[in-house]
């Protein structure tokens, strides 16, 4: 038996299980997807269809089309045989006892003894899963709870039994966490685990408070979504997403298992307005609408239910909260009198106190609660941190003061906090009423952390600079959205002298969830406004200098992005040594879209890549027309996977599957890189000239006969080609770096000047979608 999962089985390709295999197959590992027959002359069809449908889906279940030639389809009856060549095999089919149990009898026999074996249910517990099999399927069984859709929910309960072998947990917790990027959750062997417990009790709440209070959808989900750090969805959003229909069968699963006294029973009933759009079809995203829908009918008119009569109307903007509520101050929420105030402390008191109920019953610690609602529900703070928040005495006060019994843990934390900073760690309450360090996995590495131990070596409004220990700094971008602007640039002139006195690489990195969506265009539009060129000119040189300060200095910088890289985010990973990506990167040279082309370094870096890799075919002209091609489209990777094969990575630059690694992997990048390191040579050029452009304007000329660019756009394609082909240059010349930047200067300068310019600017900046003007 091995140690290391090299192939995974997933039987049942339903969403959940296809989705799981899915993402195995992102992981670079080989899975076997099963399903049943429904079709004896297309016996292989389930699973086929799933994979195929994947490939069509959108959000992308998978992160290249390579990863989905690792996925092998099959029959459960032809080819389950197949498990013993499987080292973790996932069970996925519906949960129905009878059906796991006749699965489970087959899998005796025809899986190797040793192979883990999993569960993705969340409605029946362990013990009755493995009633009647035998001591060694118990040894290697558990339950390994997903969340849909598995490669963008980082949340995996896993559950294991009194039976459960150590060692076979220990190895599908090494490979769901490395492999798979999910971050592990240990809850216990109770209705609903920990996620979908709190969250169905705060929906059932929200929906019970919004019918009972008179309010409209719009005012709930303006209550109870940003300001009480939840997704802006809010509750009545949320809902329409996972779709209504999924409701009922979650209340019934819970009040059928859970305990008769538990407080869900008491608040668990069913709304004569749901229940009619669920039989109508209106079941959310995916029928014919929800509380809120689009009405194709009517030009694609934005509509929302109203509660109290059930017909669609235009939606009503709701009342405006105090500023102090509507920023996150719970206490200003709760206090607010009227509906709004009775809704958000009969959802948030309610919430709170019954994650309060839940310790030590569904997990052990509140940080197993609050990780798994912050990435299981998407909330920005956890239920523990949202009562600290509030304070745990004054929340106790008001559900003594509502004749509501308050938790036990409640009453342990009393005038204390749930989460406290001590000697530079963040520690959390225990129930023996004493605090413990809040402690990582081994291999995670996370600045906040870094933070609370010390101060920054350096800091302005924009970027900091930190020690990340063994010799290596880090580069951290602060402002909204870690867009650049001179501060960052400016900070990066005084960290490469501090960096090559005191330590031994660098990192790019920040805790965002978008590394950087480029730079700040609202400081530059301000700057167009008031025809501030100089300024704006003095930027753009600015941000040249830096970057290539970056690329030539005397140690090694690794760049380590998650999220969004976009526009001068990309070019400053472009000037570094390697990069070690979050696999969820979404990067690329998005410039043209707003009129621009890239200012800092980003036309040469890209030319550099594609004319160095292998594959491409030698002479002037594919290199620059492939870069014309994703600059001029303002294409975006989808994944790092993607990133490589655009060449925003390079083939050996490192992808890290769980976010929480990507710090360590970066730093230990970093440090690979230190022995014997030396800065790059400049890159020379032979590029094609006016006749090259000529040849990349006839290819733009196509996209405008088809529709698919603007007028402007043509203006906009033709200054990047015009850098892209070394402007005067022609075969003979040689275009060094100094001329590149030159020439991304120059048309810079002109297209942030042209009033269409400056519309696309103030357009992306009120609307967050480009203008195709």
């Amino acid at each position: 038996m091995s140690e290391r999962i090299e192939k995974v089985c997933v039987i049942g390709a339903g969403v959940m299980g296809a989705g799981i295999a899915a993402q195995v197959a992102n992981a670079g590992v080989p899975v076997l997807l099963l399903d049943i027959v429904r079709d004896p002359a297309h016996r292989n069809a389930v699973a086929e269809g799933a994979v195929a449908k994947m490939l069509k889906t959108d959000p992308a279940p998978f992160m290249s089309a390579r990863a989905a030639k690792l996925v092998e389809t099959g029959n459960i009856e032809d080819h389950l045989a197949k498990v013993a060549e499987c080292d973790w095999i996932i069970e996925a089919v519906v949960e129905r006892l009878d059906i796991k149990h006749d699965l489970y009898a087959k899998l005796e026999t025809a899986r190797r003894a040793g192979t883990a074996l999993s569960s993705n249910t969340s409605t029946i517990p362990l013990d009755k899963l493995v009633e009647g099999r035998s001591d060694a399927f118990k040894r290697d069984f558990l339950i390994t709870h997903f969340f849909n859709p598995p490669r963008y929910m980082r949340l995996l309960e896993i559950v294991t039994g009194s039976a459960t072998d150590g060692d076979v947990a220990a190895r599908v917790e090494a490979f769901a966490d490395r492999a798979m990027g999910k971050t592990i959750v240990h809850a216990k062997d109770t209705p609903g685990f920990i996620a979908n417990r709190i969250g169905t009790y705060w929906i059932q709440l929200g929906l019970n408070a919004a019918f009972d209070l008179g309010l409209t959808v719009e005012e709930a989900d303006a209550v109870g979504g940003r300001p009480m750090g939840v997704p802006k969805t809010g509750i009545f959003g949320l809902v329409d997403l996972v779709g209504i229909d999924l409701m009922p069968h979650l209340q019934k699963s819970l009040t059928e298992t859970l305990r008769k006294d538990d407080p869900y029973q008491a608040i668990a009933r069913s709304h004569p307005l749901i229940e009619r759009m669920i039989a109508d079809g209106f079941t959310g995203r995916k029928g014919k609408g929800g509380f809120y829908r689009v009405n194709r009918d009517v030009g694609k008119r934005k509509e929302t239910i109203d509660l109290a009569t059930g017909e669609y109307r235009l939606p009503i903007k709701a009342g405006g909260l105090p500023a102090s509520a509507a920023k996150g101050d719970l206490n200003a929420l709760i206090g607010l009198k009227g509906k709004l105030g009775a809704f958000a402390w009969a959802v948030l008191g309610g919430t709170l106190a019954y994650a309060a109920r839940l310790i030590p019953e569904a997990a052990d610690s509140i940080v197993a609660v609050d990780d798994a609602m912050k990435l299981g529900y998407n909330w920005k703070f956890g239920p523990f941190e949202l009562i600290d928040k509030i304070g745990a005495a004054k929340l106790a006060d008001r559900l003594t003061a509502d004749g509501q019994e308050v938790p036990e843990l409640l009453r342990l934390a009393g005038d204390r906090s749930f989460y406290r900073i001590e000697n530079g760690k963040r520690q959390y309450l225990g129930t023996d009423g004493k605090y413990h360090d809040v402690v990582r996995p081994e291999g995670v590495l996370r600045l906040e952390d870094v933070k609370l131990a010390g101060a920054p070596l350096l800091k302005n409004g924009s970027a900091a600079l930190w020690d990340v220990g063994d010799g290596v700094a880090c580069l951290e971008f602060t402002g909204k959205m870690n867009a650049l602007d001179g501060d960052v640039m400016k900070l990066i002139g005084q960290a490469i002298p501090l960096v090559q006195k005191s330590y031994k690489a660098l990192v790019v990195y920040n805790d965002g969830s978008n590394f950087s969506a480029g730079a700040n265009l609202g400081l530059a539009l301000f700057a167009l406004n008031i025809a501030a060129w100089s300024e704006v000119d003095k930027l753009v040189a600015g941000g040249q200098k830096a970057y290539k300060a970056l690329k030539y200095a005397p140690f090694p910088i690794v760049g380590a992005p998650a999220g969004m890289a976009l526009g001068g985010g990309c070019e400053i990973l472009l000037h570094c040594d390697a990069i070690q990506a979050h696999a969820e990167l979404y990067m690329g040279l998005v410039e043209c879209g707003v009129g621009l082309i890239p200012g800092w370094g980003g036309c040469g870096e890209m030319l550099q890549r594609w004319r160095d890799t292998p594959a491409m075919p030698k002479g002037p002209m594919p290199a620059v027309a492939k870069v014309f091609e994703t600059v001029s489209t303002a294409t975006v990777s989808k994944s790092a996977a993607q990133a490589k094969e655009l060449l925003f990575l390079r083939p050996d630059d490192g992808i890290t599957m769980n976010r929480d690694r990507l710090l360590n992997d970066a730093k230990a990048k970093a440090l690979a890189l230190v022995e014997g390191y030396q800065p790059p040579a400049p890159p020379e050029f032979k590029l094609p000239g006016e006749s090259g452009h000529v040849g990349l304007n006839m290819a733009a000329q196509g996209f405008r006969k088809r529709g698919l660019a603007t007028d402007y756009d043509m203006v906009v394609s033709d200054a990047l080609a015009g850098v892209l082909t070394g402007g005067t240059a022609d075969l003979v010349d040689t275009v060094s770096e100094a001329d590149m930047l030159r020439l991304e200067r120059e048309a810079f300068s002109k297209r942030v000047r042209d009033t269409r310019t400056i519309a696309r600017i103030e357009h992306m900046l009120e609307t967050g979608k480009p203008l195709r003007n």
